[in-house]
């Protein structure tokens, strides 16, 4: 049982660390991409619409006095 828990453990702290692997941000050209196309390329907010556009109304919820 005790061997069960160390690979338990082990397995977990490598699936974490794992996961903080990679780069935040946009996504780049690939290194053959064309210098035009990066500089043609638009802006977003990141969630889908363009920098600027206005927030959507807030809909209640039944937990929003738990959430806030």
């Amino acid at each position: 049982m005790n061997s069960a828990v160390r690979i338990l453990v082990c397995c977990s702290v490598l699936a974490i660390g794992l996961a903080g692997c990679g780069v935040r941000g946009p996504l780049e050209l690939p290194p053959g991409a064309k210098a035009e196309q990066a500089q043609t390329a638009q802006a977003e907010s990141g969630q889908g619409k363009p920098a600027g556009a206005a927030a959507k109304p807030h809909k209640s919820f039944i937990l929003d006095g738990l959430l806030r």
